[in-house]
């Protein structure tokens, strides 16, 4: 048979590939010659918006003409991404984000007209966060843990001159939250425990004031501060409290009173305003899919949108005036694009065309959700992928794609890896086991310190469903991958669970849970008692920590294993995959092992993305598939 390489080879029709519709294969490079685009700050006269966008290769910042046009690229890193943030309000400068090599330490930078950066958080382990800006337009926020690498001060700096205050100093873990418009108040969340946090109201004007707790509760309830209305009276807050789902209830800050706001079916993710005030958006976790709701807060009516795309509308911002929204759509076979609707018209811009032009959408799978009951008669969420022509006289090989966290979850939307790996002739089954968000409070918490053990059943049983049921997934060639948390779930895999899965491919996934949890980044403090309470203090549960960890149980491990890390990741240590590798060798199995030497936790290049994605296609043609 003659192999065809290039951007895109067609499919032969032989006896023994599929026999239905053919479709081209393309290869990772044509996958990730789409363009990912994020943000939207409208420039102050708004006639441009500010994104950040890999199409050089690197996340940089660009500008958008709303009425449609080329970009501008205002940033021009070549190695570190670069993420844009936010015009100034007055003037042409931005604010972007930028670490180095992956390390997660962001510093703050304004980008000035002459095109040069200046770094607003210097400093060699300092980690920024941008805060947003103040409502005289002439201050903004910045939190930073430069004083104690473990918890973030909170600093207002003057626009004009990039002097600074101190506006809050957290000595006692605090997670800084809102600022209201009027710059009086300001939120501060408390983890408690991993079921239960609360939120703490500090008023900036009174001297000497501290923290004043707002969410007394009785029992265990999490709470979030998601926004302050427009007029600084009001606190919008996210509570599973008498519920399994996260509702918004609304916080008058002169009374105290409070009041249920937003119910839904599902997790109400966040809430916001237009500037002025009369739309207030909120989107919710609909299985999977994200679905924004807007209200016109004079009529109390939803708004009613044109016509869109398929996909899920994601990334709302309304310009200051109000005159202009920005929105991006984002589908299983179209990654996001940016558009712009004027709110008088309600004309619908399309500013961005992301997908590469050398594919044919119409080649690429949706997803379909589907449910499996696992282990103990637990329904189990997935999202699963039919590769174009598989059908029970041909059928296709399966990869289990399992989600980082822990806690994550697998949604809709475009992924190059899964759509190359469908491309390729791979069945996708993409498992949201419980410990995964979006599905309540309950299904939460049901793996809380059962990592390793019922989790990994869901997939198991997964893997069994999807043998016994489709008879279109060849039931001898399933295998499972994923990455950080999904990487542990498929190093567990092969470890505790050896036969049953064909090949694993473990990307940037913990081995050795004792090592992770004693070596995690400072600024994770104000939460890493949460983390213990799931997973397990290092000091009291190590016999528990060192039986679901797959670096203890390596010589277990008897199938294909590919393994991919980058050199500078802060949360897994390279060390844990290079000790994986060597102990997996040494049982005689087959290992590929890829380090990149200017990664973090995660693909920053797109260079690195395309690699990696050739690389999990070629260990499978040649381990799963058998070509």
């Amino acid at each position: 048979m003659k192999i065809l390489t290039g951007a895109v080879a067609a499919l032969t029709l032989a006896s023994g590939a599929f026999a239905q519709q053919a479709v081209p294969r393309y290869d990772a490079e044509t996958f990730y010659d789409t363009e990912s685009v994020n943000g939207s700050s409208f420039s102050p006269d708004e006639t441009a918006i500010l994104v950040s966008s890999d199409r050089t290769g690197v996340f940089n910042a660009f500008t958008i003409p709303i009425k449609g046009g080329q970009p501008t690229q205002l940033t021009s890193s070549e190695t570190d991404a670069t993420f844009a943030l936010s015009y100034f309000p007055h003037d042409e400068r931005i604010l972007v984000t930028a670490d180095q090599g992956g390390n997660e330490l962001n510093h703050l930078y304004v980008r000035l007209p002459d095109g040069t950066l200046k770094d607003l958080t210097p400093g060699e382990n300092v980690k920024a966060q941008f805060a947003g800006w103040a409502g005289d337009l002439k201050h903004f926020y910045v939190g930073t843990n430069e004083r104690n690498p473990q918890f973030f001060d909170v600093y207002r700096y003057d626009a004009a001159t990039s002097e600074r205050t101190m506006l809050f100093k957290n000595d006692e873990g605090f997670t800084p939250g809102d600022i209201s418009r009027d710059g009086r108040w300001m939120t501060l969340g408390k983890t408690n425990t991993n079921t239960d946090s609360d939120i703490y109201l500090l008023d900036l004007e009174a001297e000497g004031a501290t923290p004043r707790l707002i969410t007394q509760h009785a029992g265990e309830a999490q709470y979030n501060s998601m926004t302050f209305t427009p007029d600084s009276a009001t606190l919008l807050y996210g509570s599973n409290e008498d519920d399994d789902f996260t509702r918004v209830w609304s916080y008058d800050l002169a009374s105290g009173e409070r009041e249920l706001l937003i119910d839904a079916d599902w997790d109400v993710m966040y809430v916001g305003f237009s500037w002025d005030g009369k739309y207030r958006y909120h989107a919710t976790n609909d299985d999977a899919r994200t679905v924004v709701t807007i209200i016109d807060t004079t009529t109390g009516s939803p708004l009613d949108l044109p016509a869109m795309p398929a996909g899920d509308i994601t990334g709302v911002n309304f310009s200051r005036s109000g005159k202009s929204m920005a929105f991006y759509v984002n589908g299983d076979t179209s990654p996001s694009n940016l558009y712009v609707m004027d709110m008088a018209t309600k004309k619908v811009t399309r500013l961005t065309d992301t997908l590469s032009k050398k594919i044919n959408e119409k080649h690429l799978v949706a997803s379909e959700v589907v449910r499996f009951k696992s282990f103990d008669g637990l329904e189990i969420p997935s999202l699963l992928y039919k590769p174009t022509g598989a059908t029970a006289a041909n059928p296709a090989p399966m990869m289990l794609y399992i989600h980082g966290g822990p806690g994550g979850q697998t949604r809709t939307g475009y992924n190059p890896v899964i759509q190359h790996l469908v491309n390729h002739g791979y069945a996708i089954l993409a498992v949201n086991n419980r410990g995964s968000s979006g599905y309540g409070s309950t299904f939460f918490h049901m793996d809380d310190k059962r990592h390793g053990d019922v989790d990994l059943k869901d997939c198991v049983w997964g893997k069994r469903w999807a043998a016994e049921t489709l008879d279109w997934v060849d039931a001898e060639k399933i295998g499972i991958m994923g990455g950080s948390y999904g990487g542990y779930m498929t190093a567990a895999a092969l470890a505790f669970h050896p036969e049953e899965f064909a090949v694993g491919v473990n990307i940037f996934g913990v081995t050795n849970w004792l090592r992770t949890l004693e070596s995690i980044p400072p600024w994770w403090a104000a939460f890493r008692d949460s983390l213990y309470d799931e997973l397990g203090d290092p000091a009291e549960d190590r016999d528990r920590l060192y039986a679901i960890s797959p670096l203890f149980h390596a010589e277990n491990i008897v199938r294909p294993l590919m393994v991919i890390q980058g050199a500078n990741d802060p949360r897994v240590l390279q060390v844990e995959s290079d000790e994986l590798v060597d102990a997996v060798q040494e049982n005689g199995v087959p290992v590929e092992y890829i380090v990149f030497p200017d990664e973090g936790h995660g693909f920053r290049s797109k260079v690195n993305r395309i690699r990696a994605s050739e690389g999990y296609v070629s260990f499978l043609d040649r381990y799963l598939k058998g070509d």
